[in-house]
């Protein structure tokens, strides 16, 4: 029961970090053009795999 709900909230996480990633495109292009970026693909990637192992696990 407990693995279950980790799993579930590991994909809501993985399923908003998305969100988030589509919604702050355009803030990402223009900080890309200041110099800076912004870490959305790391924590995508982060929650992704974690997710994935969750599943296989």
């Amino acid at each position: 029961m407990i693995e279950r709900l980790r799993r579930t909230t590991l994909f809501a996480a993985y399923q908003a970090a998305l969100a988030l990633g589509i919604v702050t495109f355009p803030l990402a292009l223009l900080t890309e053009r200041a110099g800076m970026s912004l870490p959305v693909d790391t924590l995508v990637e982060r929650l992704g795999e974690a997710h994935e192992r969750a599943i296989d696990g």
